[in-house]
């Protein structure tokens, strides 16, 4: 039997060698950095899961879910206002539907919406899911809307205007594209979108903790909405975000997210030819926009390859991306309006790359 001073020894040199690991240092630096978003008073709270091959690989909680409560912000259980990240779900349902033949990407929108007012050009689904098809954006006080729209009674705020440019021909993201989508699924199906969605994707991935938004009926454990001020934060304005839940109505959690991109990495959501479709950036004019079918699809600061989207709502902000060759996806959800720290978000993600491995896990909430 060895002495004891013998493993006393062998054991300090082990924590010396974990202690100078790229992995360990990562994980600490990336912990540092989300801890001073709230220290700084960047953002009130924040939830962050990081899967790899299949397991967790980092999630923590910072902040507060509500301040005045003093309820920290969780990633299993804190339900944030998702924003766009809602897209790539509502891709999902859309895609779901042309794969049996319920609807053709390249079919004029009329077809499914014959009553929609007619335009210059016409303008395919295709194209509205590609955001090419020339229909605007919010304006003025749209993006902040509280009106208990219907998706079908939603377009009057925007059905009579002309088509910024012929379709196929720019590029211009937008939310309203995603109405007219999700309106022509309810249309074809004669099932509610948010139905749909349930049927098609919340339901087979077991993403219990996704909820389109009702404002009568938020989930026990949703967030409290903040902007940021001067002062700090403060309640953001009230919005009903029911009409637009296809482009950005969505409630989730970090960890609901984080499983629906491990989903698309393990190619377990739709066939090949469906995900080559929705996850290959379109072409105008010989540039691509770096966005495909309802998916940001793009290359990080460093050249690597990854799809996901970004929201920004009123009272959240969200980040979701998925790294196919690292086998990473990466789902950080905060519950203020545009916190202004993409850069910050990006130097995290780039941090906890650089720091993966298979058999790291660090879970824990933190509330300072």
């Amino acid at each position: 039997m060895k002495p004891i001073a013998s493993y006393v020894r062998e054991m300090l040199v082990s924590l010396r060698i974990l202690g100078n690991s790229p992995k360990l240092q990562g994980l600490t630096k990336a912990d540092a950095l989300l801890a001073s978003l709230i220290r700084k008073k960047k953002v009130p709270g924040l939830a962050i899961t990081v899967v790899k091959d299949n397991a967790v690989f980092f999630q923590k909680g910072y902040g507060y879910a509500d301040i005045a409560k003093k309820i920290p912000a969780d990633p299993k259980r804190s339900v944030f206002r998702i924003a766009s990240v809602s897209k790539p779900i509502a891709a999902t349902a859309l895609a779901k539907m042309v794969q049996e033949g319920l609807l053709d990407l390249d079919a004029s929108f009329y077809t499914y919406v014959p009553y929609y007012p007619k335009k210059k050009y016409d303008f395919t689904i295709r194209q509205l899911a590609s955001h090419t098809a020339g229909i605007r954006g919010y304006r003025g006080k749209e993006y902040a809307l509280n009106q208990p729209f219907s998706i079908k009674e939603s377009i009057a705020v925007f059905k009579d205007d002309a088509l910024l440019f012929e379709p196929g021909t720019a590029y211009f993201y937008n939310s309203f594209d995603w109405v007219l989508i999700s309106l022509a699924m309810q249309e074809v199906s004669g099932m509610p979108f948010e139905t749909l969605v349930a049927h098609y994707v919340l339901e087979p991935l077991g993403l219990t903790n996704t909820f389109p938004e009702k404002t009568d009926a938020l989930p026990p454990d949703t967030v409290v909405f903040y902007s940021k001020t001067v002062n700090g934060f403060t309640n953001a304005t009230p919005v009903n975000n029911l009409y637009k839940l296809a482009g950005g109505g969505y409630l989730s959690t970090s960890e609901d997210i984080a499983r629906f991109g491990q989903a698309y990495l393990n190619r377990s959501v739709l066939d090949e030819g469906a995900v080559a479709q929705f996850l290959t950036s379109e072409i105008i004019n010989g540039t691509p926009t770096y966005y495909g079918l309802g998916w940001q699809v793009s290359r990080d600061t460093k050249g690597r390859p990854y799809y996901g989207h970004v929201g920004n709502g009123v009272g959240g902000y969200a980040l979701f991306y998925a790294y196919p060759e690292e086998q990473m996806v990466f789902s950080i959800l905060m519950n203020s309006t545009n916190p202004g720290i993409e850069k910050d978000l990006d130097e995290i993600v780039d941090v906890l790359i650089g720091s993966q491995h298979p058999n790291t896990k660090h879970q824990e909430n933190s509330a300072a």
